[in-house]
């Protein structure tokens, strides 16, 4: 796939090949993901700090891709197969500035505010434990996130039974009263 951008008249035109993949995300089994885009290598020990001082408890593994410099994938965490998990997944996607976290003992929710409050945070692409695939975009330069695919289609429009269940739900696992 070639773009290409029209410009006004005595500017150049610019054409850049680009391939998009998507790539399959592994998820923890009893556990969740997040993916988010950041801007800076203190950024791995920042999430982390977030993390551990928000949910203690919780079991966690993060990776993130340098995008300048040594263009390394950076990581920390307090489970080493969940670290493992992150950086495979970093790895599998190929962009830079691009995190990852692989979370168990715990739910997004419980730490998604923290981890928007760091400062180099800029997005979170997705929070989940559904299976999940990244729409990557790739050019010479290299990869860059367009998107993500979380789950699977709807299948039709919650009926009272289902608002029922849902609420109920909440409520058992103690997030409404």
């Amino acid at each position: 796939m070639i773009l290409r951008w029209t410009a006004a008249e005595g500017v150049s035109i610019l054409e850049v090949p680009m391939d998009l993949k998507t790539i399959r995300l592994e998820v923890p089994e009893e556990g969740n993901l997040i993916l988010g885009q950041t801007h800076f290598i203190k950024s791995v020990e920042d999430l982390y700090e977030a993390i551990v001082n928000t949910a203690p408890q919780m079991e966690f593994g993060i990776a993130f891709n340098e995008a300048s410099g040594d263009c390394l994938t950076r990581a920390e965490g307090n489970d080493e197969g969940l670290k493992q998990l992150a950086i495979r997944n970093a790895a599998a996607i190929g962009a830079g500035h691009l995190f990852v976290i692989a979370l168990r003992k715990g739910y997004p929710i419980n730490v998604l505010g923290r981890i928007k409050d760091v400062p180099e945070v800029c997005s979170i692409f997705c929070a989940t434990a559904n299976p999940v695939e990244v729409v990557v975009a790739e050019t010479e330069q290299g990869r860059g996130v367009l998107g993500v695919i979380d789950g699977v289609s709807p299948k039709g429009v919650e009926a009272e039974k289902d608002v029922q269940w849902r609420h109920g739900l909440l409520r058992k696992i103690g997030y409404k009263r």
